[in-house]
């Protein structure tokens, strides 16, 4: 026996590998997870003297058979690379085809974490995120894709590494976040791309999701400043209400010390007087302030039913009803309001009553 298995020694140590050999595997390539089984056959195409694996586990030949099997119960031989040899009757005499054996093990976790920082992050601020991949293989297999939600915005891939053992890689994604990125998730996702020989879909794993908060000024729901009218002796609310974090505390600053309130919306008095007034609203947090300024313009309320319009044409007060008529022929009459802004509309066939 061990002059066969010198003979096999000699043999294995003159094949060549060539477009000559008469030798076909079946299947060519094979990927195996780590601990599962393979059966692979070696085919000779003419007649063979010796056909065998040479492996180290499992290593096996045969004499005259045309067709030598190589099978592992559980693989898990990250070295292992099987060679079927044959010695034929006729040249070229020796010849060899190596297994593309792809031994794979997904990731025994993949986390995510952000760099040197704890808490809330700052709007406007850099940071860094790194995901850890522990114990996987073969890593130039490995696409490492990063999620914010359920978009992907980046993927790190690792092709110019070579080793076949397990071993742990990770990537880094810079973020500067804004206010939208408040409450948001990022999520990494280790997958094993192992082409069509490989496990379909995929293999992957994910990370649990990273939530991050981030703290950032004030920021106004509506237009800053605003204008608005109402009638004397009503009151129109005013909204102040902001964005922010923290949320953001209010102050206002109130015409005739109306009563003060800490809510982002208030009720103008219902006692100003005709004219102009104006509210201002404070939204503030530790990371700024902003103001917001309402201008009220409280207009008089109409008598006998006259209606109050705006016009650039008033500019003679008027101080009763006979006078306005005698004054104003057309077929309305305009009596000006206090302001010099609000009209008074009479129908013609009350100027001589």
């Amino acid at each position: 026996m061990e002059i066969e298995h010198l003979k096999l020694a000699v043999f294995l140590s003159a094949l060549c590998a060539g477009e000559g050999c008469s030798l076909e595997l079946h299947p060519a390539r094979v990927v195996v997870g780590f601990g599962d089984s393979v059966l692979v056959s070696c085919v000779a195409s003419r007649p063979v003297r010796v056909l065998g694996w040479e492996a180290a586990i499992g290593s096996t030949y045969t004499q005259r058979n045309l067709t030598v099997q190589w099978g592992v119960d559980s693989l898990k031989d990250w070295i292992e690379e099987p060679i079927c040899y044959g010695v034929f009757f006729t040249a070229p005499r020796q010849c060899e085809e190596k297994l593309n054996l792809i031994l794979y093990k997904i990731p025994d976790s993949v986390s995510i974490s952000a760099v040197n920082h704890t808490g809330p992050m700052l709007e406007g601020e850099q940071y860094q995120l790194q995901c850890e991949v522990q114990n996987i293989a073969p890593v130039q297999y490995l696409t490492l894709r990063w999620y914010r939600g359920q978009i992907e915005v980046y993927n790190h891939t690792f092709s110019d590494l070579t080793p076949d053992l397990p071993v742990q890689v990770s990537s880094t994604l810079l973020i500067t976040p804004n206010h939208t990125d408040d409450g948001a998730q990022y999520s990494c996702v280790a997958e094993l791309e192992l082409g069509p020989e490989g496990p379909q879909p995929s293999p992957e794993v994910k990370s649990e999701p990273l939530n991050i908060t981030v703290h950032y000024p004030p920021i106004f729901t509506s237009s800053n400043d605003k204008t608005l009218e109402v009638t004397e002796g009503e009151g129109v609310p005013l909204d102040c209400c902001a964005q922010g974090n923290p949320p953001p505390e209010y102050s206002w600053a109130t015409p005739q010390n109306q009563d003060q309130t800490t809510n982002c919306t208030l009720t103008t008095s219902t006692s100003l007087s005709p004219g102009t007034h104006i509210y201002t609203c404070t939204a503030s947090n530790y990371l700024g302030t902003q103001t917001k300024k309402f201008t009220v313009e409280v207009i008089p309320k109409g008598n006998d039913g006259l209606t109050l319009q705006n016009s650039d044409n008033c500019n003679v007060p008027f101080s009763d009803l006979k006078q306005t008529t005698r004054l104003c022929p057309e077929l309305l009459c305009f009596r000006c309001d206090l302001t010099q802004r609000a009209l008074m509309h009479l129908p013609k066939d009350l100027h001589h009553a």
